[in-house]
């Protein structure tokens, strides 16, 4: 079995388009989120000589909830909504478990 049928079965999907759709979702998204932080961090003055530790922060406040807003609009844009946003409510409840 291929890498794209394992995807394509574990996702719960049969279509090859609807599979190319995803991944591009995916692609989009990542590329997104890079470009904010090219044009966001020279902003904030964050550079190579910034504290790693800094850096990393700045990056979880700033640039992850704009990969899920750019996840969100690639997949209503592509018309995998459904899609997307069960994946990040599964995604979600993972920090939601009661102990």
């Amino acid at each position: 079995m291929s890498f794209f049928e394992k995807l394509k079965e574990r996702w719960g999907i049969t279509s090859n388009w609807r599979l190319f759709k995803i991944l591009l979702i995916f692609s989009l998204t990542g590329l997104s989120a890079v470009q904010i932080r090219k044009l966001v961090f020279p902003l904030l003055g964050i550079d190579h000589s910034t504290e790693t530790w800094l850096y990393i922060l700045l990056w979880l406040i700033l640039i992850t909830p704009a990969y899920y807003l750019f996840m969100v609009f690639y997949s209503i844009l592509l018309g995998e909504k459904e899609f997307f946003f069960g994946m990040m409510k599964k995604s979600f409840s993972r920090f939601n478990k009661k102990q």
